[in-house]
């Protein structure tokens, strides 16, 4: 797919006056076509940022669906970047060699398995550097001399599972056939090793660095691949790389998240939990990586720790979120606060440094994600633009908005006007609820294809984003006020913001709605039945309605344990059961559409058949179920996000708009643009 990945000064400033004249509401087309800023890696003198976007096939102009592809560019400074890579190569990973020559990544050609490419940054075509025969690749770093590539490879082939599948022998067993993957190292020269040596690791390795003195890893290895285990049993280990010998283990109890190691060698930085019971790894922490002990820097704090990079003169650069807002903040080595930025109204999702040049990946209320330089003086200068379109776009106002709960906690959230402002009487509004709850918005970019954003705001609609009680951003206090309080205070505080908008003339009463995924899904499932006379339609995507069967079928019960119900579901089945949709079906009188990913393991399809059932059975109310082949807890694919959108707007407009909740249901089918059904057509 070809785009225009920058526009000079000039250029957009009469873009921005032409668009003035004829600027028009955001729709559901333009959502399939965002692209936005992915991962980033800045070469060692700070000289050049590589860069990969990310987008979809355009299926709203007859591309063929698919998922998403990723685009390498290289950028030397603002609105001065360029593409990398051809198209038909989708790379990830990507990395600087030590002397800043190659830019490497992982990429498969031609249904080969995933191997370590590089391209050279002073021109050349791109080449294979390293290799594990008949296994993929999933990620590689550089030793600091830049003479070995390591590499973390899948399993070895079970020839005899594969020749008893071929026969029709294809069972599984749950949970008991984890195939743990494996650490290679590779000479890097002019031609692909062909024999690179196995490094012993213990468990299952999702993440690994190499330390500047090239004989010692980090390692964050978890007892298997399931994914309750990533969340409950993960630790971080130093590996002897000559002897395979794990040195020091850091014993924390919590999640882990980002983990960095300082220029010398000495420390690592931590992102991670205090506590088993802590929803989310936001504490910043500083490690001894001789003896593995560990002490918080910011802990306590009424913030997140989002990410952190290490600077060669040995300062920690983080990217701190306080509440709906990004801030940059400076320590030295030992954890004592330097200096600290505001962002300018940029959400800040990572940071990266190389040499001086700092550069962080962030979006604003106006574009998704792009590429910022930190300057000298803790000013963000833009460095890209793909999505120049969007000037075309006549935006509603978008803001912070705080208002109290009933026991009088401060709740904060986004709060997106309609186009053209507030109409008498209130307008209709959806509560957009993000799923965790251990997540939070941000006053940045909020249109997706799950998330109505601007393109309700276009139709009318005001949008808010509540980080109600369990959200991160507000100390790790706030994120545990939920736990063992299923669908109390947390919903509780979505209906209170209602009540608030509505008080104040922004809300009509009785056209307020709710969408949301997976915990957002259970709120917008808890205001369908238990709440119903608030919302006057309703969403829900990979949602929960019965916490009981949730647990049984999630692959996440320990986790689901730790830091939500804080309780098994025998200890109190009834209780459990009084805290699941499906109990108060017999108040539910608010139309919901319910959507789920076939495929969904997180939250498993069945939580949406018993709701869907339990309505359609009991009431009258309107209800539908629509599930996505192949999809899991969340949409993927280019033609089942698009679809997703145009059916979640469809019935808002349906029954929310329109206030009427007894409206005849819509067409099964969504209204697709004429080049998708050109697609489609070629499909059948």
């Amino acid at each position: 797919m070809t785009r225009k990945l920058l526009l000079a000064a000039t250029l957009l400033g009469s873009v921005s006056i032409a668009a003035t004249a004829a600027a028009r509401p955001m729709t559901p087309e333009d959502v399939a076509k965002l692209e936005s800023v992915g991962a980033i890696a800045v070469s060692p003198d700070g000289s050049r940022v590589a860069y990969t976007t990310s987008s979809l096939p355009d299926v709203t102009e007859g591309e063929d669906n698919g998922s998403f592809k990723q685009e390498l560019s290289v950028a030397y400074g603002p609105d001065n970047a360029r593409v990398f890579l051809p198209a038909d190569v989708s790379p990830s990973n990507i990395k600087f060699s030590p002397d800043g020559r190659t830019i490497s990544f992982i990429w498969s050609q031609d249904k080969e398995k995933r191997a370590v490419w590089g391209i050279p940054v002073d021109g050349g075509a791109q080449r294979k550097l390293a290799a594990v025969d008949g296994a993929n690749v999933s990620s590689h770093v550089w030793s600091p001399d830049g003479t070995t590539i390591y590499m973390l490879a899948s399993a070895d082939a079970d020839e005899q599972r594969e020749e008893q599948s071929d026969a029709g022998f294809d069972a599984i067993v749950y949970e008991e056939e984890a195939r743990l993957n494996r650490l290679f190292s590779g000479r890097y020269g002019t031609d692909v090793d062909a024999d690179p040596a196995e490094v012993t690791i213990p468990g299952y390795v999702s993440a690994f660095q190499v330390a500047p003195n090239g004989t010692t890893a980090v390692i964050e290895t978890s007892p298997t691949p399931n994914v309750d285990d990533s969340y409950t049993l993960k630790r971080v280990n130093i590996l002897d790389l000559s002897s395979g010998d794990i040195t020091a283990i850091v014993e924390t109890p919590g999640k882990i998240d980002d983990v960095e190691i300082s220029p010398d060698g000495s420390k690592l930085s931590m992102i991670a939990g205090i506590d088993e019971n802590d929803p989310a790894p936001t504490t910043l922490h500083l490690v001894d990586i001789a003896t593995g002990a560990f002490s918080a820097v910011n802990g306590g704090a009424a913030e997140a720790a989002v990410d952190a990079e290490f600077l060669a003169d040995g300062r920690l650069a983080t990217v701190i979120d306080k509440g709906a807002t990004s801030i940059l903040r400076m320590y030295d080595a030992n954890g004592n606060q330097l200096a600290e930025y505001g962002t300018g109204g940029i959400a800040i999702s990572g940071i990266k440094a190389g040499g001086d040049r700092i550069v962080v990946r962030g979006d604003s209320a106006m574009h998704p994600s792009e590429l910022f330089a930190l300057e000298d003086d803790g000013t963000l200068t833009r460095w890209t633009n793909h999505n120049d379109w969007l000037s075309e776009i006549d935006f509603g106002t978008q803001r912070t908005v705080t208002y109290k709960a009933r026991d009088g906690q401060d709740v904060e959230g986004i709060l997106i006007e309609p186009v053209g402002g507030i109409p008498s009487g209130g307008a209709p509004m959806i509560m957009n609820v993000h799923g965790g709850p251990e997540a939070h918005e941000s006053n940045g970019w909020q249109t997706a294809y799950s998330k109505p954003g601007q393109v309700a705001a276009g139709q009318g609609y005001a949008v808010f984003l509540p980080n109600y009680r369990g959200s991160t951003g507000y100390g790790v206090d706030f994120a545990k006020a939920h736990q063992n309080d299923y669908a109390g205070k947390e919903f509780n505080d979505i209906v209170d913001a209602k009540r608030h908008f509505v008080s104040e003339g922004i809300a009509d009463a009785d056209r307020v709605g709710i969408t949301g995924g997976s915990y957002g899904g259970y709120a917008s499932a808890w205001g369908a039945t238990a709440l119903s006379a608030e919302y006057a339609a309703s969403v829900m995507f990979v949602g929960i309605s019965n916490q009981i069967s949730k647990f049984g079928t999630t692959d996440i019960p320990v986790e689901m344990y730790n830091v939500h119900s804080r309780k098994w579901p025998w200890e109190n089945w009834q209780g459990m059961l009084e805290v699941s949709p499906i109990y108060h079906v017999d108040k539910a009188e608010t139309p919901i559409l319910i959507m789920h990913g076939a495929e969904d393991t997180r939250v498993a399809p069945s939580q949406s058949y018993e709701l869907y059932r339990n309505i359609k059975v009991r009431t009258d109310t309107p209800v539908r179920l629509v599930l996505y082949p192949g999809e899991g807890h969340g949409n993927r694919k280019a033609a089942s996000r698009y679809d997703y959108n145009l059916r979640m707007m469809r019935w808002f407009d349906t029954y929310l708009k329109t206030g009427d909740r007894d409206a005849p249901l819509p067409p099964s089918r969504p209204q697709l643009a004429e080049g998708a059904k050109g697609a489609a057509a070629a499909e059948d």
